[in-house]
Formats: C-alpha cells, structure tokens, sequence
C-alpha cells in the first residue's frame, strides 16, 4: 500500500512517516519545500511536490497512491487565510481522493470541536467532517485533544529559562497524548475494515489540569514557575479588540483558544471502542510524567556539562597565567 502523507514535516506529520516506512509502508510526502524536508528523503520517503494554497497541484499527487493521512493544518502564523487551506483546499483534496478512488482517508481532528463553532479553527475541523462523511470515502477520523510534544514550549521551556507562565484558569482537563503514539493507532488502522467511517477518539490516560502540569515541572526541573493569571474579562476584551483589525484576526483565534481553556471543559473519552477495534492496549501508551522527566534530565545534563566545560576552561586559563 501507497500512503500520501500531508504534513510530514510537523510534529505529527513526521513521527507517521517514519512508524509508516518501519511497518513496510510506501510513503509519499506531499510538501512544498524540498529542502525543509530532505530528512523524510532520507528516511526513505519520496517527495512528491504539492501547495494547499495552490488546490491544482493537489490531483497530481494522488497518482499511484492507496491511502491518505491528513495530519496538515494551517498555524497561527500562516498569514494566508484559514478557509483557503483548511476548507476550501481540503474540499478539492478529497474530491480528488474519490475520482482517484483512494481506499482510505485518515483525517486529524479536534476533540469536542462541535461544541466551540466560534473558534475558527474548531468549526473549520467539523465541516471538514462533515465533507468526508458525505463524500462517500471510506475515511477514518481520529479526534485528538493535545500533544505531549506541544507541553515543551508552553510550560517546560519558560519554566527552564524563568520566564512568565501564563493562565486564564484551571478548570478545564486535557488527556494529552504522545504522537508517536497517534502514530501508531494511525498505521495500525489499516489493517481492519471495521475503521472505516469512524470517528474515533485517541487521547493519554490521564486528562491533566495547566497547575498539574506546572507543578509537575517543578518538580522535575528544580525550579519555582513564574505564573501569571489573566482574567476571562480581561482576555475577553482583548479578543473583542483583535476582532477589529483583519491583521489581528490569528490573534483573536489563540486568545479564543486561551479563554477555552477556562471554561471546565473535559478534553477526555475512552478509549476502550478504538483499542478492541486495533487489538491495542492504551496501557502501553506513553505517560507525561516519563516524556517530562526525559526530557528535563537530557536538558539538565546538558547545562552541566556547559558549566563544567566552562569551569575547565576558566581553571586551564587560571594556570596559563601562574
């Protein structure tokens, strides 16, 4: 089997190319920069070249091709318009996917995204759904609620460097998952028939609160976090502000993203259908605490190793002098 995988360089995108090449997989990588993705090249990927912004380069990608993973989404970053690339283009892709009679459709979505139609994000991943299901493909749509990975840059890192950590609230928990692990589910898919036209949740074991994950840092890392709580009045204004200005508009999606948060929403749900369906076991999924402790350990060890390089240094410069 032939998988095209859109996305391949993202956090997700790639650890899906590579459990697809280890499980014997073709694997094609639709990507608009060659050189960014030359390590997928060398894992053993081909490269094929392909534009969301541009939906007519879209058809020519699907040409020997079995199957679709759709782990792309459009950033917060991305200056081009969101319903360019997360609808309009996804709606050319998956037509194209039926007139090349793609076997199966693997699609990314966003736990309970039916319930926030005012986030731009969330409403774009439910018409999405919507599309598959009518399409008549036999897709498989995976709702997700966060990554591990994601948890660095939010938390680890300013925590690490002493900086702010920023919070709107505390109520809401989120089961975050590895996406080695999302990954694994993926590929796995498949092999059963019995996935197709599903819409199945692969979340961690755990639904985590912003203070656990915090406290849990401290204490692997050794350092007090510098948290910051900003009110759902005050984050409310500053979105209603953002509103106004077209160039603020991604701005104004992250804040909505923030004030979610807040809400005591539970970013959770079992996991029991998906693991008898894959004959898996979500106890040999990865836990935070051990993803966390890795990672502060290969950090910490480095850091003193540069203290220690810079002790020797100091002390060979020392008896230079004497």
């Amino acid at each position: 089997m032939t998988l095209l995988v859109l996305g391949p360089t993202g956090t997700l995108g790639r650890q899906i190319v590579r459990k697809a090449l280890n499980e014997g997989f073709q694997v094609k990588c639709f990507v608009r920069n060659f050189r960014k993705a030359t390590f997928l090249k060398e894992w053993g990927a081909e490269l094929v070249y392909g534009d969301l912004k541009l939906p007519e380069t879209i058809p020519s990608t699907l040409i020997g091709v079995s199957a679709i993973i759709d782990a792309s989404t459009s950033r917060a970053t991305d200056l081009y318009n969101l319903n360019q690339i997360d609808l309009y283009s996804k709606r050319v892709l998956i037509n194209a996917a039926k007139l090349a009679k793609i076997k199966r459709y693997i699609f990314f979505s966003v736990l309970n995204s039916h319930k926030y139609p005012t986030i731009p994000l969330m409403n774009l991943k439910v018409k999405i759904e919507n599309y598959l299901r009518e399409s008549d493909i036999g897709y498989t749509i995976f709702m997700l609620a966060g990554f591990f990975q994601g948890l660095i840059a939010q938390y680890a890192v300013p925590i690490l460097d002493q900086k702010g950590v920023w919070m709107t609230g505390d109520k809401t928990r989120i089961a975050y998952i590895d996406t080695q692990d999302v990954a694994k589910f993926a590929i796995k898919s498949f092999s059963f028939i019995q996935l197709s036209k599903k819409n199945l949740p692969l979340v961690g074991n755990f639904a985590w609160t912003s203070s656990e994950i915090i406290i849990l840092c401290e204490k692997l890392s050794g350092k007090r976090a510098k948290v910051s709580k900003i009110s759902i009045f005050i984050l409310r204004l500053i979105r209603n502000f953002a509103n106004c200005f077209q160039w603020a508009w991604q701005i104004s999606d992250r804040l909505a993203f923030a004030e979610l948060l807040a809400q005591g929403d539970d970013f959770n749900a079992s996991m029991d259908e998906v693991c008898n369906l894959l004959q898996l076991s979500s106890n040999d999924n990865g836990v935070l605490e051990m993803y966390f402790n890795e990672y502060f350990e290969k950090i910490l060890k480095r850091l003193r190793d540069i203290n220690y390089n810079t002790i020797d240094k100091n002390k060979n410069l020392i008896n230079d002098d004497f």
